[in-house]
């Protein structure tokens, strides 16, 4: 089959690789049929090479058709349109009783750490082959893909797979609820997505915060507040303000995190980490803060005292200098995580599949054959072209 395969920093490439096979009685093969890239991708692109190996398959959104099921699969059949969520749970574990699946004790990369595997997302999470790729083997068939009808186009569904479960826990993690007020960090599919969400729950005021000029518009078309964070500059705050009756808003979504470009200083570390031996570089990034922390230290500056901060953005290193004594004083609570994929899949799937009001359709920006995949990393990276959503066709 053809997959996208990970070779060194800033190095993907479309290879001919083996077919998966059925390893486990409950495993299902899916032929991809739509696959994501995410913005989380960018960080196997750009910073977390110690963790590769060149060969590795990427790629976390995939939905596809059940090509082969192994014999103990009751729960969907070859011809089955399904979703694979990218957290690996077992849906079955003490931890996913609890709806907690990005930590399935099944699945846990106890090696390093972490919570439960990943599909395309190194040795952290498992080194688990991912689906951008033709076919993706995915284990726990009765209780891990999601079975969606048959009929609408997979631009309907395939965002199940990450965008719309993170989205979601971003704003529920927010404490979002009618009348109240919150400001998205960041507008990239994440946090356009959570104002989308916001909005559909009931937020009276809903703000998005972005330097990119078409992120603003695009947020802007559906009756989000905009400010330009380059244009505004020091201004950012008092102008948040100003719209929140001198407060700050009820909740702030950092939908930011780790993004090496456009930081010199986490770039410039990240970059010295790249000249050592693996070992040593995979202990540096773990000990080490090299993230870009503006976009969390604004948030706990412009949410109002007593509220929440929501952090969906995905930070690395365990030495990032955090404002304790100002989130302490503001009484702010902090909630984050990676998403809860199949926690959430009950609640959204009626906005999916009875008319469309979160616009998925229409949300991704360029849909490009998987062959293309090298070219749409590059472009999503440096966004060019207006990319914010980019969509496969293996």
């Amino acid at each position: 089959m053809r997959a996208l395969t990970w070779q060194a920093k800033r190095d993907v490439r479309v290879e001919t690789v083996p077919d998966p096979q059925l390893t486990r009685p409950d495993d299902v093969i899916v032929k991809v049929t739509t696959t994501g890239l995410c913005g989380s991708d960018l960080h196997l692109y750009e910073v977390l090479a110690p963790f590769l190996d060149a060969g590795d398959i990427l790629g976390h959104e995939p939905m596809g058709v059940v090509e082969e099921a192994g014999p103990e699969v009751t729960a969907v059949a070859p011809g089955d349109r399904v979703v694979v969520p990218f957290n690996v749970s077992c849906g079955t574990c003490f931890m996913c009783r609890r709806g907690l699946h990005s930590q399935c004790e099944t699945t846990q990369v106890r090696e390093h750490g972490t919570g439960a595997s990943l599909f395309g997302y190194t040795k952290l999470y498992g080194q688990v082959p991912g689906g951008q790729a033709e076919y993706l083997r995915v284990p726990f068939g009765n209780t891990l893909p999601v079975p969606v009808p048959d009929g609408p186009p997979d631009e309907r569904f395939v965002y199940l797979s990450d965008v719309l479960p993170t989205a979601w826990q971003a704003v529920r993690y927010a404490g979002v609820e009618p009348g109240s007020s919150v400001a998205v960090i960041g507008l990239g599919p994440i946090g356009d997505m959570s104002t989308r969400i916001a909005a559909h729950l009931g937020a009276s005021l809903v703000i998005g915060i972005d330097l990119v000029p078409e992120r603003l518009e695009r947020a802007r078309s559906r009756g989000t507040a905009v400010l330009d964070a380059e244009e505004l500059g020091d201004d950012l705050v008092r102008a948040v303000r100003d719209l929140t009756d001198g407060r700050g808003p009820d909740a702030v979504i950092d939908a930011v995190g780790m993004e090496a470009h456009g930081s010199p200083v986490a770039a410039t570390a990240q970059r010295a980490t790249g000249l050592l031996p693996d070992r040593l570089a995979a202990a540096m990034l773990k000990r080490a803060g090299v993230d870009r922390l503006s976009a969390l230290h604004t948030a706990v500056e412009l949410v109002r005292r007593g509220g929440t901060v929501s952090v969906s953005g995905v930070y690395g290193g365990a030495a990032d200098p955090m404002p304790l004594l100002t989130m302490f004083d503001k009484q702010i609570q902090l909630r984050m995580g990676q998403a809860n994929v199949r926690r959430w899949v009950g609640d959204i799937m009626p906005l999916l599949t009875d008319g469309d009001p979160l616009g998925v359709e229409g949300f991704a920006t360029h849909r490009v054959p998987l062959e293309e995949a090298p070219a749409a990393y590059e472009m999503f990276q440096k966004k060019r072209d207006g990319a914010v959503k980019v969509l496969f066709t293996p």
